[in-house]
Formats: C-alpha cells, sequence, structure tokens
C-alpha cells in the first residue's frame, strides 16, 4: 500500500518538532510548513512527484539547526547524513530518499550563471523556488529582521552604500545590514525562479518589499 505525502509527514514531524522547536532566526517549524504549502502549491501547476517535493520542503533546513548549534557555515551537503537518518525511519524507497536528499543538496545553489542549475530536476528547482518565496513579502521581511536580531545585524547601515550588483555568496553569514541583504539577494530573487508560476508571486512580493524598504530607509534618514 502506497503511503500518501500526509502519512509520511506524520512519521517525521516529532523528530522535526523537537530540532526545530526552539530556532528563533526565521528557520522554524512554521517556515518549514510554509515552505511545504508553497511547493505543494507549484507542483499542482508545474508538476513534478509529490512526495519528493513535500518531504524536501519538511526537511531542507536542517543545516540551519545544525548552523546554530556549531556556531559557523553549514552547508545543505553537510546536513545530509543527519536528513538520511530521519528518512531511514519511513520505507521510503532507496531512490526516493536520493532524490529527496539531492533537492535539499542544492536547494541554495545561488550561483545565478552557473549552467548546471538549469539541469537540476524539477522537484529541485520547486524545492528552491518555495524555499525563496518565503524569504521574501511580508514574511520575509518578519524572517529577515527576526534573523538579523539574532544575529546582531543592524536594520541599516547608511555607510555602506546599498547595490545589487554583487553575487548573493550564503556562505557569507552577514550583510552590512537587514536592508542591505534585501538589496543583495532577496531583491533578485524573482527574476532568478526557476518555475513561472514562482516568478510572478515573486514579482508582487519585490516590489512590496522595496516599498517597505524605501520607506524604512527614509524615516531612519528623518526625510520625511
Amino acid at each position: 500500500m502506497n503511503k500518501t505525502l500526509e502519512t509520511y509527514i506524520e512519521i517525521l514531524k516529532p523528530e522535526v518538532d523537537k530540532l526545530f522547536g526552539n530556532d528563533k532566526s526565521g528557520h522554524d517549524t512554521t517556515h518549514l510548513t510554509r515552505t511545504l504549502n508553497l511547493a505543494l502549491y507549484l507542483q499542482k501547476r508545474e508538476g513534478g512527484d509529490e512526495i519528493i517535493i513535500g518531504i524536501s520542503a519538511f526537511l531542507h533546513d536542517v543545516h540551519r539547526i545544525m548552523q546554530g548549534q556549531l556556531g559557523k557555515y553549514v552547508s545543505p551537503k553537510e546536513s545530509l547524513p543527519t536528513i538520511k537518518k530521519m528518512l531511514n525511519k519511513t520505507d521510503l524507497s532507496k531512490e526516493q530518499k536520493s532524490e529527496i536528499l539531492y533537492c535539499i543538496e542544492f536547494h541554495e545553489a545561488y550561483n545565478w550563471n552557473d549552467p548546471e542549475n538549469k539541469k537540476r530536476s524539477l522537484e529541485a528547482k520547486i524545492l528552491q523556488d518555495a524555499d525563496n518565496l518565503d524569504a521574501m513579502g511580508a514574511i520575509g521581511i518578519v524572517r529577515s529582521f527576526s534573523y538579523g536580531v539574532v544575529h546582531n545585524i543592524p536594520w541599516y547601515d547608511s555607510s555602506t552604500p546599498l547595490s545589487e550588483a554583487n553575487d548573493f555568496d550564503e556562505s557569507i553569514e552577514k550583510d552590512a545590514s537587514t536592508i542591505h541583504h534585501f538589496y543583495h539577494k532577496l531583491f533578485k530573487l524573482a527574476e532568478y525562479m526557476n518555475t513561472k508560476t514562482a516568478r510572478k508571486l515573486g514579482k508582487k512580493k519585490v516590489k512590496f518589499m522595496k516599498e517597505f524598504a524605501r520607506e524604512l530607509i527614509s524615516e531612519l534618514e528623518s526625510k520625511f
């Protein structure tokens, strides 16, 4: 008998809740659930395997918890042994587990000009799009400032020029400010979404974020 995605999520949920329960940086269980829902929304419109996409979305940020524990950058690839142990508690096939791990390994591949990105599986592309969508819009703003508080990043640093010119490097833990992170990474995400559905959603979210950033900078610089 084939299990549904919901059944697998219920099996994995206790361990996920335990692992992510104390996160304050915006990578908590609510983020995982939203990413899961966004991924399934994209899957219904773009295709792909529901179980692979759903489970990879639910487990994709284990490296973030490891990063907090170790106090240094941890890549998604480094989290795969831990995730594999979690998957081994299910009756997923070897092929399904391999595909889930593949999606998670490459969901933060932000070298926009790398031709290999276009060769990723549809499931991997959808996971990346869903994760990025939750980093944008009103929720993205809240999550970004939550992350900034945890990591002692200021709201805005007027002494550092704002620029969207540089490619984003996930291993660089701190931008000059949270607003600089908007310009450095978040404003670019819509343009580089993998799927048509995500690009449409992303453009709306970026527009809102740019309006917010302009207003915040204006108020912080007392330019009413």
